[in-house]
């Protein structure tokens, strides 16, 4: 499968000192992969001339087949590259809604649509993503005014609306309680399976095994050894040099050959995987519908089959009963009658529902 992204060979020199000499790592679309590495080792300066707030020395940077070692970071972003840094970006001053709405209004045009966006589509998909990601309830908040968690989830709601092909998350992990960091996997896993290529560093280890498909350990300004979290766990170099013997027992969710898609001829380009889940998002739109669009959208949901299950999951978590349970019919015939969800159920039984569907569903997708 081509790299979405592939660096080669980048050297940085701060004066005298080579602090990355020639570096190489690459990313598959649909794949996360993390970089590991003690504090001066050169994985953050790696990470910051990916994406293109330091300019490098020597080597190469590809994103999508195009050089873009040159390029600033705005045109990085239009070509379909999104950042998220380890500061907060939010808009303090502004509501939880208008900063999705502030994002969409400077976008000098939509990336799949090829024209900007008009009034009516930057409210429609803001409602969307404030869905997507469990902020209607605060939409008319102050953004200052919101939790921990909930600003992590706006900034990267902010950062889809986008349409980014790639994601880069500096930190992602740090500074938040450990519900949040189950919440931002989750959040990263769903965007993996909707075909959004993922690059992760942070010194949180534990969080980075857990969820990456590969690793890069980078040492002494070069990359000493990667592959899956497994493998790293049982590297003698990763085991001498960064993590001791302390992960040997561990088993890690995503390092199975299946957690990537392997067949190149059938997976579809990044940009096809970004339109189908934006076509998935219209009919789960339709299936709120009356009831000739909601019979259309639940027949074409289930052709899509396991592509609209993230979807359908996100939807079980919004607060509109309705929406729940009509997500709930096509996610019950899509299982073949395995799914349990009470959309009637309080809050906190959905909760628990919907955690082990979650990971009934993960273990089924290993098995197949």
């Amino acid at each position: 499968m081509t790299p979405i992204l592939e660096v080669r060979g980048l050297v940085k020199r701060f004066g005298r000192r080579a602090v990355v000499d020639g570096v190489d790592f690459s990313v598959r679309p649909g794949e996360i992969v993390g970089l590991l590495g003690p504090n001066g080792a050169g994985k953050t300066t790696s990470f910051r001339m990916t994406t293109g707030q330091l300019t490098p020395d020597g080597g190469n940077v590809f994103f999508n087949g195009v050089d873009v070692t040159d390029w600033p970071m705005y045109r990085r972003a239009r070509l379909g590259m999104g950042y998220l840094s380890q500061e907060q970006s939010i808009f303090r001053r502004l509501t939880v809604e208008e900063n999705i709405l502030a994002i969409l209004e400077a976008l000098p045009q939509s990336r799949n649509l090829g024209r900007k966006l008009s009034r009516r589509e930057r409210h429609e998909r803001t409602g969307h993503v404030l869905a997507q990601f469990g902020l209607t309830h605060v939409r008319k908040t102050n953004a200052a005014r919101c939790s921990g968690g909930e600003k992590r989830r706006l900034e990267i709601a902010r950062c889809l609306v986008c349409e980014p092909l790639m994601i880069l998350l500096d930190e992602p992990f740090a500074a938040v309680d450990p519900l949040t960091k189950n919440d931002i996997q989750q959040i990263v896993r769903n965007l993996a399976l909707g075909g959004i290529s993922i690059l992760v560093t942070d010194h949180d280890v534990d969080q980075v095994l857990e969820i990456a498909d590969r690793i890069y350990l980078i040492t002494d300004g070069k990359v000493r050894t990667h592959g899956t979290p497994q493998q790293i766990v049982r590297d003698p170099v990763a085991i001498n040099e960064y993590l001791g013997q302390r992960y040997l027992d561990r088993q890690f969710a995503r390092s199975q050959p299946s957690a990537v898609p392997s067949a190149p001829a059938a997976e579809p380009a990044p940009i096809a995987l970004v339109l189908e889940q934006e076509h998935i998002r219209r009919l789960l739109d339709a299936l709120m519908g009356n009831e000739e669009q909601f019979r259309a959208a639940f027949a074409e949901l289930l052709v899509r089959g396991e592509k609209a299950v993230p979807q359908l999951l996100e939807t079980l978590e919004r607060k509109e009963m309705e929406a729940r349970r009509r997500a709930y019919a096509v996610l019950h015939r899509l299982t073949g009658g395995q799914a349990v969800f009470e959309p009637h159920a309080p809050a906190p039984l959905r909760q628990q529902q919907l955690t082990r569907l979650r990971e009934q569903l993960l273990a089924y997708s290993r098995a197949g």
